[in-house]
């Protein structure tokens, strides 16, 4: 069997799909859509979202989402729903329900809990005049799609335009919020994406720690400042503190020969050095560094050095 051929082929199907998707957007799709983020924006409360089988695992992930980009969400099996966890979702909230066939027998409970109740419906599903979809406040109508299944069984190219319409909506709430990176790092504080989202305020080294010198300020008294700091850098300011230059290794060694201890920091200084805001992410930093082939990059805020930031910092914050 040719497995490439048959992989070819599912991307194939399900980028129709998606295709098919963003065509609905600009369609029927587009009125529902503004109303269902207006819908979620305007609740006190949470978003409720369920689903069963392949559409309730498309629904972790959703609901996962949302609450990781400022909606407040989580998810509730369909299943437990009608067991007790009917509690959970109060008049505040909006149920976001997935179901392809919109006729899914175990959202029974919940769909009736959200009518009885007045709790808002947003159905995610394939047909509108379903049981479900004529149940709901907003419809979410995908479109008819292939599934990537020879045999047109198992969940595949619809499974895939579910998560896709749920990260349109996860992102179209997160940029109607005004979500910043900021705000994404209060909820993602460990790991490796934890450390890259660190700026460089938080990592930085400041105040009497910064190897900074004036610009008339006699070689033979930078070498000593450079050294004692120990960052292999000297900034150099001018009379209002402002970052001018700097003096790295290398500039030491191409002066070596050319009466070095005879001049100020300002005569060797190299100008327009590389630097960075202290709202700069680690992640970013890490790529100028590598980029630039160089270890140290000071933090500089109006024009003056406030910090300065090693390769080894970045190390330590596991952003690299």
């Amino acid at each position: 069997m040719e497995y490439i051929v048959s992989a070819e082929r599912t991307l194939e199907t399900e980028m129709a799909g998606l295709s098919a998707l963003r065509v609905a957007l600009k369609d029927g799709l587009a009125a529902p859509f503004q109303k269902a983020c207006s819908l979620i924006q305007g609740i006190s409360g949470r978003v409720i979202v369920s689903g069963i089988g392949k559409s309730g695992h498309i629904g972790t992930k959703i609901a996962a989402s949302l609450a990781s980009t400022g909606t407040p969400a989580f998810f509730v099996h369909a299943t437990e729903a009608s067991h007790g966890d009917l509690g959970m979702i109060t008049q505040d909230d909006v149920v976001l329900a997935l179901s392809w066939s919109g006729e899914t027998q175990e959202l029974a409970s919940l769909v009736a809990y959200t009518r009885r109740f007045k709790v808002p419906l947003v159905a995610i599903t394939s047909r509108q005049d379903s049981t479900l979809g004529k149940a709901a406040d907003v419809v979410l109508k995908l479109p008819s799609v292939a599934e990537a299944c020879p045999h047109g069984l198992a969940p595949t190219t619809s499974a895939l335009a579910q998560l896709a319409l749920g990260d349109a909506l996860t992102v179209a709430l997160l940029e109607g919020r005004g979500f910043t990176v900021q705000d994404y790092k209060v909820f993602h504080p460990g790991g490796r994406l934890g450390a890259s989202l660190k700026t460089a305020k938080d990592i930085m080294h400041l105040g009497e720690s910064l190897p900074l010198v004036p610009a008339a300020t006699p070689m033979t008294d930078g070498i000593v400042v450079m050294s004692q700091k120990g960052f292999g850098v000297l900034g150099v300011v001018d009379e209002l503190n402002q970052l001018m230059g700097i003096i790295t290794d290398g500039d030491l060694r191409r002066h070596v020969t050319s009466n070095l201890l005879e001049k100020t920091a300002g005569d060797i200084m190299t100008r327009g050095p590389k630097t960075v805001h202290p709202g700069a992410l680690s992640a970013s930093i890490l790529e100028l560094l590598n980029s630039s082939s160089i270890t140290t990059v000071f933090v500089v805020e109006d024009g003056r050095p406030v910090g300065i930031v090693h390769m080894h910092d970045l190390l330590r914050a596991g952003a690299a």
